[in-house]
């Protein structure tokens, strides 16, 4: 599937867009020689800086600018992050800013080298189409909690970014498994340009992921934000929300923030 993401004129020059793509080969082998070789090696504390400086630079190849609002919210122990869904590019986003294991669907495992990368780190596929595999994954997600912090993507898909769809509730059930908080986290790409949403990095419909990465290195003027939600308070009865409450509150927050921009 194809979208209009930027006027022609204003797309970078095509020896740019060449030494873009020689840079992301470089760097993409370099990290899929820092996973063979040394991530066996290290330890995790390790491996998270390696993960988040490697996704720094990604973001710096494309010349996309980081922005994060409520950090200080995020506790030192875990919690599972629930948020939109745009694009390929929001698990290294949410990596630059700060590393954790991520939940994807399936179809990524199958991705050239990306994907590849995707096992290496430890992501828990999901097969969408299976309400059975869903309910192992939670067990799965849940154990990880107890000992690292965890990512979803509860829409079940990603979208252009102009509005949420509603979560799926099945896999807040790990977070009230292992007793850890749900934080909202609003992704958004915007243009440097203009300051308005931008189009380029969303990946959507029957899009192929290079097709996806030529539109980001096309564009030049992104910026992605991030901003961090309070979690969903405890009723003054004492009674701790369930997976249907926790992804309703989660996906209005999100919703909320995204309006307000």
């Amino acid at each position: 599937m194809s979208i209009q993401t930027i006027p022609a004129e204003s797309k970078a020059p095509f020896f740019t867009q060449c030494s873009v793509w020689l840079l992301i080969f470089l760097h993409v082998l370099r990290g899929a020689l820092t996973l063979s070789f040394l991530f066996p090696l290290i330890n995790d504390q390790k491996k998270q800086e390696h993960i988040q400086r490697w996704s720094r630079r990604l973001l710096s190849i494309f010349n996309i600018q980081l922005r994060v609002k409520g950090a200080e919210m995020l506790p030192h122990t875990t919690y599972l992050l629930a948020s939109n869904h745009i694009s390929w590019l929001d698990i290294h986003v949410i990596n630059a800013f700060r590393p954790v294991r991520f939940v994807a669907k399936s179809e990524v495992a199958s991705w050239p080298v990306f994907g590849w990368m995707a096992k290496q780190l430890r992501t828990v596929f999901i097969r969408r189409d299976s309400a059975r595999h869903a309910r192992h994954v939670v067990g799965q997600v849940a154990d990880v909690l107890k000992t690292e912090s965890i990512c979803i993507f509860p829409e079940g898909t990603s979208t252009l970014g102009d509005e949420v769809l509603a979560f799926k509730p099945n896999l807040f059930e790990s977070a009230t498994v292992a007793l850890v908080p749900v934080y909202p986290m609003a992704i958004q790409y915007l243009s440097s340009a203009t300051g308005k949403r931008s189009y380029s990095p969303a990946f959507i419909g029957e899009m192929g992921l290079l097709e996806s990465m030529a539109n980001v290195v096309q564009n030049r003027h992104l910026i992605v934000e991030l901003a961090i939600l309070p979690p969903m308070a405890i009723p003054s009865n004492g009674v701790i929300a369930d997976r249907k409450d926790l992804a309703q509150y989660s996906q209005e927050a999100i919703s909320k923030a995204l309006r307000s921009q």
